[in-house]
């Protein structure tokens, strides 16, 4: 159960910025971490929240930088559901002007779990097509828009007129439901198939893109937001020589914390040159933080949603 309490003044330790939060983005494992059912589990009492924007408020001994007062976003893992968060100074990056603080609070593990998806692991190319499972959902969506600035033809799947709307209207090529999903990709790629596809869903969806992965295709397992984890059955990778692509950003991120924070500039490069936008449909303050992640996961959240305090400074 989540309540609203008072805790004490956060003090920033060795190689820790402080960040006074002004949003918090909501993501669907904070609900899993929640109910006890993610690969990681906190000690009870924690705090939720795993990405932040605000303004440095201080730094822990030995960190040079950002600067006190420069607006970030962060990636913390717990603890973003606040007014103030510790973050690892190597996850925290300072945000281009223009850019809303609110919004700006969503962009970490969306953006960051797709680019390193695509281009790390995937390799998407120009010229490529991308099937996207779940495309309007927070992680679908990026992966839209990431495919398009690379060059790909995307394919976006979604279970509704109105989310296919709005993948076409982030840049997917084509929107289509989940019946007959393999015969309308193949017939969209003159029956190659999907160079790669993204499925951030499981579950039943992830045997039918499975049959609609071209010669040498990749597919990337990002999460399984269906509830059910897939069974892949081999030999459909021998038929194409495919190949099936674990995406776990979070623990890829503190591993190689400078790969990834180049990774993170370029996106919010492409962020503030317009090429990438983040879709927030909805905004809650941080007292409601039980019902936005309601929403999130009953799947009533379009791209994503976010907190946002009423102490943060902006």
């Amino acid at each position: 159960m989540l309540t609203v309490v008072d805790g004490p003044q956060p003090q920033p330790g060795p190689g820790q910025v402080l960040v006074d939060v002004v949003g918090a983005g909501v993501n669907f494992p904070d609900g899993l971490i929640v109910a006890g059912t993610y690969q990681t589990k906190p000690e009870l009492p924690f705090v939720p929240g795993c990405e932040v924007a605000g303004t440095v408020a201080a730094l822990g001994d030995g960190v040079t930088g950002p600067p006190v007062g420069t607006r970030v976003v962060g990636f913390c893992g717990i603890g973003g559901y606040a007014t103030q968060v510790l973050v690892d100074a190597r996850m925290v990056h300072p945000l281009p002007e223009g850019v809303d603080l609110v919004e700006a609070s969503t962009i970490p593990v969306v953006y960051g779990t797709s680019y390193h998806g695509l281009v790390d692991r995937a390799g998407l190319a120009a010229g490529e097509t991308l099937l996207v499972l779940g495309a309007s959902g927070g992680v679908g969506l990026t992966a839209v828009q990431i495919g398009k600035a690379l060059g790909a033809t995307v394919i976006a799947a979604a279970s509704s007129e109105d989310k296919r709307e709005l993948c076409l209207a982030h840049g997917a090529d084509h929107a289509i439901g989940y019946d007959d999903l393999t015969a309308t990709v193949r017939a969209l790629t003159g029956d190659a198939g999907a160079d790669v596809v993204y499925d951030p869903v499981g579950g039943d969806a992830s045997a039918v893109a499975l049959r609609a992965l071209a010669w040498a295709g990749r597919f990337l397992t990002v999460g399984y937001a269906a509830g059910a984890i897939p069974q892949v059955k081999l030999n459909r990778l021998l038929l194409t020589e495919g190949a099936v692509l674990g995406v776990l950003w979070g623990a890829w991120a503190r591993r190689d914390p400078a790969a990834n924070a180049a990774n993170m500039t370029t996106v919010l490069e492409w962020i503030a040159a317009g090429r990438l936008g983040p879709h927030v449909s909805e905004v809650f303050p941080l007292e409601e933080a039980a019902r936005a992640l309601g929403t999130v996961l009953n799947r009533g959240a379009r791209g994503k949603i976010a907190l946002r305090t009423s102490t943060g400074k902006e």
